[in-house]
């Protein structure tokens, strides 16, 4: 049986995919359907994209360790805990560009078992908005490699605020 925090971890991605499909197909024009979550070694949750099938790989942004504590309800890893304690040491201007780039750095290190994999980020933070985002990621240093054809944030947690931010 899996455990509760495992199916929030999944619903939480559900929840994030479904949002994502929503506004990119309202953006775009484009169809997006059928959400299935997958094994470890693949991304999160697939897709189609049309007729192609599409695997995206989900992940949370948080501006704090007690937000994100807050949020998740439960208690985060050791290293989560000191990457939240370093990207708050920063400057406020700079904190929004310092979260990216470790999530990024991150994901990047990954490897998955797909042919097409975009990832999608999430904010889950109240204190950063998408006129934030836009300044961010234009100082945002991507990683050389990573295996993501695209790169997709949803900048407000409940609404369809998106942004593709990869270069």
């Amino acid at each position: 049986m899996k455990r509760s925090s495992d199916a929030e971890k999944q619903q939480s991605e559900h929840d994030a995919a479904k949002l994502f499909l929503r506004c990119y197909e309202q953006q775009t024009g484009i169809h997006m359907r059928h959400i299935w979550h997958n094994e470890p070694n693949r991304p999160d949750v697939s897709c189609y994209q049309e007729n192609q099938q599409l695997d995206i790989e989900v992940a949370h942004l948080y501006a704090s360790e007690t937000e994100a504590m807050a949020v998740l309800g439960r208690p985060l890893s050791i290293q989560m805990q000191r990457d939240l304690a370093d990207m708050a040491q920063q400057p406020s201007e700079h904190r929004l560009q310092s979260a990216l780039e470790r999530l990024l750095k991150q994901k990047a290190t990954k490897r998955y078992y797909s042919k097409r994999t975009w990832l999608l980020i999430r904010n889950a933070s109240t204190i950063w908005h998408k006129s934030d985002f836009e300044a961010a990621v234009k100082k945002v240093c991507f990683p050389n490699t990573h295996q993501f054809e695209q790169i997709w944030l949803l900048c407000d947690f409940y609404r369809g605020e998106l942004l593709r931010v990869d270069h």
